[in-house]
């Protein structure tokens, strides 16, 4: 699935592409809460009910985890399954599109920590950084 980048291409329209891919991608995954979300269905073994998500998700109002679980549906990312019986049963599970975010997750964890040790090592490094941006 993966695809060879050449970032040293020449072709300045294939790099607004690529710009464009990545914005479409960070639309899916923006809000304060979606990353959590994933991460913690990712961590589970088998599918989590909404109060069990609700109380991994720590901080999050009921409100809002609803409303970032229902765009995660919509983009194809989890699955919600209403169980028929009393009182409703609802279960949330990755699909295979989000189980895909996998390698990129991990990816997005590794320069974290990366980040963070170029950024401890020397207090200059976060003025060098910051007077380039």
């Amino acid at each position: 699935m993966a695809k060879d980048r050449h970032w040293n291409c020449g072709d300045p329209q294939q790099h607004l592409v690529w710009a464009e891919a990545t914005t479409d991608a960070l639309r899916v995954l923006e809000g304060k809460w979606k990353i959590v979300i994933i991460c913690q269905l990712f961590g589970a073994k088998e599918p989590l009910r909404f109060s069990e998500l609700e109380r991994r998700v720590e901080g999050v109002n009921q409100k809002m985890l609803i409303q970032q679980l229902k765009e995660l549906e919509k983009d194809g990312i989890i699955t919600r399954t209403v169980y028929p019986q009393v009182p409703p049963r609802v279960e949330y599970a990755l699909t295979d599109l989000g189980k895909a975010l996998g390698p990129a997750m991990a990816e997005l964890i590794d320069w974290t920590y990366l980040r963070r040790e170029t950024l401890d090592v020397s207090g200059s490094a976060k003025q060098s950084l910051s007077a380039t941006s």
